[in-house]
């Protein structure tokens, strides 16, 4: 058995000063503080000093880092992703796909899936005695989306929606997808909708041009999450509010927004954080291959992405991020003056809710022992994935 010690931890729900953290086998056995209880005689310490514990980060919407993509062919992609994430503080994470030749993201699908059961039946992946962050499930960004709202996605690729179609690719990943954006005013896409939320899907409304009526038809489909918040939407309009208006004031809607000052203005970061509050806020990243790397040309799906001064850009339209989660959280203690511990909730528990993963996103005890130490200022210092790298 692991015992543990800390300044302070976060469940994140919970702020518990002088912590004291069990862990056996990779799982957490007892979260507690030192006043409560004593270290057991038969306990390894392990004191993290001034250090912060919070669970691992949960990234809902990456494409890639450390120069590659999710997407790529041959088994070296996922490593480098994962080690980059790792030490960024996210323990786990939703592989995102982009729109591409339907072969393309048949061929990816049934690779992420290899993955994802690698993952099932490695819990504790360490390479040169540093953890990986694990995949637990598949984003499919597309190609049920808009054409007028698509971003970058190529418009070649982009299908009309239909069970048929969403069935073939949920095949392909063997039923691992558990994120799904998808424009809902497109014909077919409610069938859609329907279907995937009936498979324990979270469908996300995203990459749309609804307008309010068709946004609010998608969401009484099934749908209950949006895609990157005001990013590849219809724009808010004081008589034309749209999928945005049914976003920001409805309270059962989740959504995710990336906080990297770049895509959003750190004004808007603050609007969408007092409408969504810090129960339904996520942070995504929506990283490509050039996060963690040097300004150059990067590949998003079969895209080519030029990086310059922390912009991803295909052309004159935004193309993903080079943000990382921890900056992410960082920056929404600076945007909004939020404390640290709310802050991370938007990139433990709420994410891990919006997928429907139970045994992720908070610390107590029974579930896996995916932990990051923070500095008091949100640095990441150390990455503990199901145990390992204690």
């Amino acid at each position: 058995m692991i015992a543990i010690t800390a300044s302070t931890l976060f469940t994140p729900l919970e702020r518990i000063e002088q912590p004291l953290l069990l862990m056996d086998n990779g799982s957490i056995v007892e979260v507690t503080s030192q006043a409560r209880r004593e270290i057991p005689k038969n306990a390894r310490l392990v004191d993290f000093a001034d250090g912060i514990l919070a669970p691992g980060f949960i990234d809902l919407h990456i494409h890639g880092g450390a120069g590659h993509d999710v997407m790529e062919a041959g088994d070296g992609a996922l490593p480098p992703v994962e080690r980059l994430l790792a030490s960024h503080g996210v323990s786990s994470y939703f592989p995102t796909t982009v729109t591409a030749p339907l072969d393309a993201t048949l061929s990816a699908l049934g690779r992420l899936a290899d993955a994802i059961d690698a993952a099932e039946r490695d819990p504790q992946p360490l390479e040169n005695g540093k953890p990986r962050a694990r995949p637990l499930g598949i984003h499919l960004e597309g190609p049920f989306i808009s054409h007028k709202r698509r971003g970058v996605h190529p418009p070649e690729n982009l299908l009309t929606p239909s069970p048929a179609a969403f069935d073939r690719f949920w095949q392909a990943a063997r039923g691992h997808i558990r994120v799904l954006t998808i424009a809902p005013e497109l014909p077919g896409a409610l069938e859609v909708i329907t279907l995937a939320a009936s498979r324990g899907v979270c469908v996300s409304l995203g990459h749309s041009n609804a307008d309010l009526d068709e946004a609010r038809a998608g969401f009484a489909a099934g749908a209950r999450h949006a895609t990157h918040t005001f990013n590849a939407m219809r724009p808010l309009d004081h008589r034309d509010p749209g999928i945005l208006g049914e976003v920001l004031t409805d309270p059962q809607l989740s959504a995710e927004i990336i906080a990297d000052g770049i895509h959003v203005d750190p004004v808007i970061v603050q609007l969408f954080l007092k409408a969504k509050g810090p129960e339904a806020a996520v942070l995504i990243t929506d990283a490509t291959a050039a996060t963690g790397m040097p300004d150059g040309r990067y590949h998003l799906g079969s895209l080519e992405v030029e990086v310059k001064d922390g912009k991803c850009m295909v052309g004159d339209s935004l193309a993903g991020s080079v943000l990382t989660m921890d900056r992410a959280v960082r920056n929404i203690v600076q945007f909004a003056q939020w404390e640290l511990q709310q802050a991370v909730r938007l990139a433990t528990l709420n994410p891990a809710r919006v997928a429907g993963i139970k045994d992720a996103g908070a610390i107590e005890a029974g579930t896996p022992a995916d932990l990051v130490l923070l500095s008091p200022g949100g640095e990441v210092r150390k990455i503990i994935i199901r145990g390992a790298a204690i």
